[in-house]
């Protein structure tokens, strides 16, 4: 739970475990449209709806209907969003133990201090990540302790190599979907598909082939021009995952499509370096979490992606209760304003939409026209005489 990346490759890499993520269970209020009750249940626990949907997942725990109680719980515990944590220390004080790793807050080097490389072109220092190195020894020998069988480097080694396929074929797909006009995949299949670089571990070789016949669509329909979008739809980069689901299809009825997109887990996309011991490597990954750093180091990375997408403006969608959330996006707007001078919009998704859809409408639609008028002017501009 919550680390988003590195513990299920080391999970999967044990030929006698699955792993998965009960983090997952968010998104059932918005897909059974409230009707299991867990929101319910997680309210009855002292987890009301001021904390991060999902709280959903106490429910899910409780009722035991959506998935199988796992026989081992492992949650990284440091530098993690405090709603999580919360819930997951009450899951803890149900009767359901959880190993706890910590994770502490990425920090740029000091001088004279030995700085590490990270994926995704960030660094941090030596010291830290030997730290972090040292925790997930810890993970590799309660693992070992459940599954009964040691846990080699070379089988850590073939986790990897098994994410990064994952990761590969993801990031050649949002190269291919992003950057095109008209668009080749809808919004909501492309948040899908990028929720597979976390997700796929319950099922690696089902979410490749998912990935791989998503890149076969897409080249076809980048051959015959076929977009799912209207060619020269305004192009919107969405940061934050939604909890209702039906967001992104609000998007695409407002006149815009995704051109790039940033769902916490930005690290997750990054392949994890195979030219290191594995347990280092899985230390640099884990430590490139965008939610354990400066939101400047976060925003840098959206600035480039906006940029090679050519997006041409930026959606916040706080997530309600996310403690997290409270500040970072008005700090990551100011400098993607500051750096790109795009219009950016902040709004918050609820659970599910319904009672709020026409202000989220009539709020993206208004950005849309934004982007529309910014490029009227600036095809009417006069050119800049030599």
């Amino acid at each position: 739970m919550k680390d988003l990346g590195t513990v299920p490759v080391m999970a999967f890499s044990a030929p006698n475990l699955a792993a998965f993520y009960p983090d997952g269970a968010w998104w059932i209020p918005c897909v059974m449209e409230l009707s299991a009750g867990l929101l319910e249940i997680a309210d009855s626990l002292g987890v009301d709806e001021s904390f991060c949907p999902v709280r959903a997942m106490l429910g899910a725990f409780l009722t035991e209907a959506h998935f199988p109680i796992p026989d081992l719980l492992v949650c990284s515990a440091g530098a993690v969003c405090d709603d999580f944590s919360a819930i997951a220390q009450r899951l803890d004080g149900l009767g359901y133990p959880i190993f706890w790793w910590e994770i502490p807050a990425r920090r740029p080097p000091e001088r004279g201090e030995r700085s590490v490389a990270l994926p995704g072109g960030l660094s941090a220092p030596a010291s830290q990540v030997e730290f972090v190195r040292g925790e997930l020894e810890r993970v590799r020998r309660v693992l070992e302790d459940l599954s009964g069988e040691a846990l080699a480097d070379a089988e850590l080694a073939e986790g990897i190599r098994q994410a990064n396929r994952v990761r590969r074929a993801l990031g050649a797909l949002r190269g291919l979907v992003y950057g095109a006009d008209p668009c080749p995949l809808p919004a909501l299949e492309m948040q899908i598909a990028e929720m597979l670089a976390i997700h796929f571990c319950s099922d690696r070789a089902e979410a490749l082939n998912v990935l791989k016949g998503l890149l076969a669509e897409t080249q076809n329909r980048r051959r015959r021009r076929w977009g799912t979008a209207a060619p020269g739809a305004a192009r919107v980069y969405w940061l934050n995952p939604v909890a209702d689901l039906r967001m992104m299809n609000a998007l695409e009825d407002c006149g815009a499509r995704l051109s790039g997109a940033e769902y916490l887990f930005s690290h997750a996309i990054d392949a994890i370096p195979e030219d290191l011991e594995p347990l280092e490597a899985l230390a640099r990954t884990a430590l490139a979490d965008p939610m354990i750093g400066p939101a400047a180091d976060r925003a840098k990375r959206i600035v480039a992606e906006m940029r090679r997408f050519g997006a041409e403006a930026l959606i916040v969608s706080r997530i309600p209760g996310a403690s997290h959330c409270a500040t970072e996006g008005e700090a990551i707007r100011q400098i993607v304003d500051a750096e790109l001078g795009v219009p950016t919009l902040e709004l918050e998704t609820p659970v599910l939409m319904d009672s709020a859809r026409s202000g989220l409408i009539d709020r993206m639609q208004a950005l849309v026209e934004t982007i529309l008028a910014r490029r009227r002017a600036a095809s009417e501009a006069p050119h800049a005489q030599p």
